[in-house]
């Protein structure tokens, strides 16, 4: 019992650390009237600073997290991100939030590179499959939960009700597992190679990279379609895309995928997945702003890329068996994964403009079979020892 709630502590870890996104998405108009004067790039920078310092800095955490320990490292980023949060409800200058939004970052990127290596290691065998889908939905559910409790705080307590209730969520989560997680060990691990040549050796693993290579084509399809579907789909299916998208990624995850990981090994998961996902970005090319035949195939893309979500994850421990290489392995995914969340929207946005629908699909369908070969060339890599 005391792992199963260790467990789905850690994921409330990553609701809050999916909340250092989500507060500022559900209050960026507000913020807009804030810094009047500020560039939509600069307001931008706000939401999307935080991403960026995983992506220069991901691998890092992951061997920094090896050295200090999981449970010193998550404990130190939720009060980290607790007090960035309640520093925020004072109503910031644009300089200050952005240096609060920096300090984020670090929190996040500690948070999301130790939630999948704690998680690996406490589920049993037979439900990590479960464990490790359900760390994967973190970044959905807070922001369908943000999409229901946000306005009612907003209208009762304005914007610092919003950053206060996310300081108290981060603080008792910091908590709950300061008194759940076992001690670290007593003394750090020793520096044994230079960051380059460690992060060469994460890269050059293909037990170390191939989640992360993976996940990258995931994270650069998926965020883009959830931004430039839904405004595309006529106005009377337009809700029924923006909200079904996210919910049948994680309920198809958590269900089918995880049926699935009892039967198939993660990496070939992952590989059916995108392939399943090809036909519904030729639809979607097809049916372009035609109504019910646009919401579907979109449904059809997120169903598929729902289970990549939950299998790439799942492929952490399945390839990685000791805590430091889940690590490593965890940092890598936050890395890549941030590259394609900042590359995939505005690549794709530039393609639909610039040659049609049919442009997108044709990029899309790629990005799903770099995404095959990718995995495909790690696990022949794998199979010669090398």
């Amino acid at each position: 019992m005391r792992a199963v709630m260790t467990v789905l502590a850690v994921w409330c870890a990553g609701l809050g650390a999916a909340a250092q996104f989500g507060k500022i998405s559900v209050l960026y108009d507000g913020l807009a009237d804030q810094y009047a004067g500020a560039s939509p790039v600069a307001l931008g920078l706000i939401v999307s600073v935080v991403g960026l310092v995983g992506l220069v800095f991901g691998t890092t955490a992951g061997l920094f997290v090896a050295r200090i320990g999981p449970r010193r490292a998550i404990v130190a980023a939720l009060l980290m991100g607790a007090a960035m949060s309640a520093l925020q409800a004072l109503g910031l200058s644009y300089p200050v939030m952005m240096a609060s939004r920096v300090v984020e970052g670090v929190s996040h990127l500690a948070i999301v590179v130790v939630g999948p290596t704690l998680i690996a290691g406490m589920a049993a065998e037979r439900f990590r499959a479960l464990a490790m889908t359900l760390w994967s939905s973190f970044f959905g559910v807070t922001y369908a939960v943000l999409a229901l409790l946000a306005p009612a705080l907003m209208a009762e307590y304005g914007a610092a009700g919003v950053f206060v209730a996310h300081a108290g969520w981060m603080v008792a989560i910091g908590g709950c597992l300061a008194l759940l997680l076992p001690p670290d060990p007593a003394a750090p691990q020793a520096v044994r190679h230079s960051l380059v040549r460690q992060h060469l050796a994460i890269y050059t693993s293909p037990r170390l990279s191939a989640p992360a290579l993976g996940f990258f084509c995931y994270t650069f399809l998926y965020v883009a379609v959830l931004t430039l579907l839904p405004p595309e789909v006529p106005v009377a299916q337009r809700a029924v895309a923006a909200a079904g998208m996210p919910l049948i990624s994680i309920a198809l995850s958590l269900t089918l995928g995880v049926w699935l990981l009892g039967r198939m090994p993660a990496v070939r998961l992952v590989q059916w997945g995108y392939l399943v996902a090809v036909p519904g970005f030729v639809g979607l090319a097809l049916f372009w702003g035609q109504g019910v035949g646009m919401v579907l195939s979109a449904l059809w893309v997120a169903a598929a890329l729902g289970i990549v979500q939950g299998a790439s994850f799942a492929s952490i421990p399945e390839l990685n068996a000791t805590p430091e290489d889940r690590a490593q392995a965890a940092g890598a995914i936050a890395q890549l994964g941030n590259l394609g969340t900042t590359t995939g929207t505005p690549v794709l946005a530039a393609l639909l403009t610039g040659a049609g629908p049919w442009g997108l699909g044709l990029v899309a369908v790629l990005a799903c079979g770099l995404g095959i070969a990718l995995h495909s060339v790690q696990a022949r890599r794998r199979a010669r020892g090398i």
